[in-house]
């Protein structure tokens, strides 16, 4: 017999693939290039052209078996010593190697920390609105999510709310900054208020209660926004990092945890990742992407496009009379809809083929989000369609 979960979540599929897949559709009856499809974080910017050169250098010259051979459980130890050393310079931390596990993008990430830190009926808080997929990454291990209110006026955190449902039941707390979907940046008095919080609470339970960081989007923040490192608040921290936006590679699948080294435990947890992995079936990245992002790990891809089209739209938005948070970061903007009923409006605006997310499944009603990682050119030309949209319906 099948496992019944499984099949039930069949009937609730992602909500932005789903939209994914009809700009697709739409866009081979009109030609792509007419359809305003804001629905997929995928990066839109190329790859740095020094991670091709590397690739193309590691194919001709490396040993193949060295290339395409299975790696540690752990990740290649001259990787993991790389990722260990930049991040030490960039944020003035005291990682080691050890204190690196190489996995498949920040999903695998928070698989693993998911899992080092928590048993079965513990709580796992996030804050709203957060990306939906936190909902299978914890409750599938037997955690249970728990999603704190939004804070509409800024997207920072909502303490009251966070203090009354932070129990000794919780084992750990997931936060995602810069944010998918909002692009708010948790500043450095959110991070210390949070640390102050959550160590309190850690002496009150007598046990220890993890952050899980979750941070894709860490290179992506815009010009005189506060960006603190999570880990330099908090001794049990996880960071988990995916090279998937910084590098335009996420279709390479390649991303860390990073365990703190002032944390419980430290020098082991990332050795149980690799014992996680067993049950998983997660058995370490490809070796020849981790060999290539150890030799750009302080390059990105040219972000900025992502600013200039987040001003584009913020300006239009607000002007058009969208109530909005302005992002501090990523490739996302989350304004308030024009009705109630966020998946009514985006059915609206498909008429004009403006693809964009209800955020209903984000833990945040009456909210849309557009993923603006497209052309700065066709942001331009979407303006006109979303003017019509707006005089034409409300």
């Amino acid at each position: 017999m099948i496992v019944q979960k499984y099949k039930d979540m069949l009937q609730g599929k992602s909500v932005i693939r789903q939209l994914s897949e009809f700009a697709t559709q739409r866009g081979a009856e009109i030609g792509y290039e007419n359809v305003f499809d804001f629905s997929l974080g995928n990066p839109s910017v190329p790859v740095p052209q020094k991670f091709t050169d590397i690739m193309i250098d590691l194919l001709q010259n490396k040993n193949p078996m060295e290339l395409h051979g299975y790696s540690q459980s752990l990740g290649i130890p001259a990787v993991r010593d790389k990722v260990a050393a930049s991040l030490n310079k960039r944020f003035g931390m005291q990682y080691t190697g050890n204190h690196i596990f190489m996995t498949t993008g920040a999903a695998g990430a928070i698989a693993h920390a998911v899992r080092c830190v928590s048993e079965p009926g513990d709580e796992i808080i996030t804050f709203a609105p957060y990306f939906p997929e936190y909902g299978p990454y914890v409750n599938l291990t037997g955690a249970v999510l728990k999603v704190v209110p939004a804070d509409t006026d800024n997207f920072q955190i909502n303490f009251e709310a966070f203090e009354e449902m932070l129990t000794e039941k919780v084992a750990a707390v997931l936060i995602n900054t810069p944010n998918n979907p909002s692009g708010t940046v948790y500043s450095t008095e959110t991070m210390r208020r949070l640390a102050a919080i959550m160590t309190k609470k850690q002496e009150e339970f007598g046990h220890d209660i993890f952050l899980i960081s979750d941070e894709p989007y860490r290179e992506i923040v815009f010009a005189g926004v506060d960006s603190p490192y999570p880990s330099k608040f908090y001794a049990n921290t996880l960071s988990c990092y995916s090279f998937s936006k910084s590098l335009s590679l996420p279709g390479e699948r390649i991303g860390y945890v990073a365990v703190n080294p002032e944390c419980t435990d430290a020098d082991l947890i990332a050795t149980m990742c690799s014992q996680i992995s067993r049950g998983t079936g997660h058995n370490c990245p490809p070796s020849i992407i981790q060999l290539a992002v150890a030799e750009v790990l302080d390059l990105t891809a040219d972000l900025s496009v992502y600013e200039t089209n987040m001003n584009i739209l913020y300006k239009e938005l607000t002007e058009l009379g969208f109530e909005c948070v302005k992002p501090g970061g990523t490739f996302y903007i989350l304004p308030k809809a024009l009705e109630a009923d966020a998946v009514a409006f985006c059915e609206k605006a498909k008429k004009y083929d403006l693809i964009m997310v209800p955020c209903n499944t984000f833990g945040i009603e009456g909210y849309v989000r557009l993923a603006y990682c497209i052309d700065t050119e066709k942001v331009e030309r979407s303006l006109d369609a979303l003017r019509k949209f707006v005089k034409n319906e409300y």
